[in-house]
């Protein structure tokens, strides 16, 4: 059965790697890749005029810190699918400042980060629900990390990122009890080779998106307000 995906923050790391692979695959039939400025997605529009993928690619203007972009993405979206609902959303946009403590943190970061890794995802959520509800497999896979893990007790550090995922954990649990009828989850990457996770990093980024992939294509309703890694195996909260 073919199926339908839409990937925030699209234009770089494990959402441009996201893209790649599921246009790859012969089961997925359009891929929407949202990023804030597709006209300088050099990479997106590559994979666009490439004659060897199996899906169709779809690069949507989306900044998922302003609603009214949501909104005129979401409108975009749905005039293409003409009355088809959408299948998969992956909420991947995000941003991570630099290390800090909670004595170090800058409040300024501090309400950016919540607004691009809490409010976005909540407010792209909340837009695109119409053409989920419409879709066959209703999933909504949220990027989290494991540094939003109390019980795996990651220390001090970038205790800004952390918060922020916290809230997005948060989230999605709320979202789960509100809608039985969806599969929203929490995802962690792992630590991966992307400009956010930097150079020395565990995971190349194919290695973390076949993982994914997987994790997300194989969820059912009893995984909703879960958090899984990559491999499938439970994040403890």
């Amino acid at each position: 059965m073919s199926s339908t995906w839409l990937i925030t923050g699209a234009s770089r790391g494990i959402g441009l790697e996201l893209v790649k692979r599921l246009l790859a695959s012969p089961d997925v039939e359009v891929v929407f890749a949202a990023c804030r400025s597709p006209q300088s997605a050099i990479s997106l529009h590559a994979l666009h005029n490439s004659t060897s993928t199996s899906g169709t690619l779809h690069v949507v203007r989306m900044d998922v810190t302003d609603e009214a972009s949501i909104i005129c993405a979401k409108d975009e979206v749905a005039e293409i699918l003409q009355g088809k609902g959408l299948d998969y959303l992956i909420n991947n946009a995000g941003v991570a400042p630099q290390d800090d403590s909670t004595t170090t943190l800058d409040s300024k970061d501090l309400m950016s980060t919540i607004l691009a890794n809490v409010a976005g995802p909540a407010l792209v959520t909340r837009a695109f629900i119409p053409l989920i509800e419409q879709g066959d497999r209703k999933v909504i896979a949220n990027v989290s990390s494991a540094m939003a893990s109390i019980g795996t007790d990651w220390g001090k550090e970038h205790t800004t990122y952390s918060i922020s995922k916290c809230g997005l954990n948060m989230l999605t649990y709320k979202l789960a009890k509100e809608r039985p009828d969806l599969i929203p989850f929490l995802v962690d990457p792992g630590w991966v080779k992307t400009d956010m996770g930097g150079s020395n990093a565990r995971l190349e980024a194919h290695e973390s998106v076949t993982g994914i992939i997987q994790v997300v294509k194989n969820v059912t309703a009893k995984d909703a307000g879960r958090f899984i890694d990559y491999t499938g195996q439970t994040v403890p909260w």
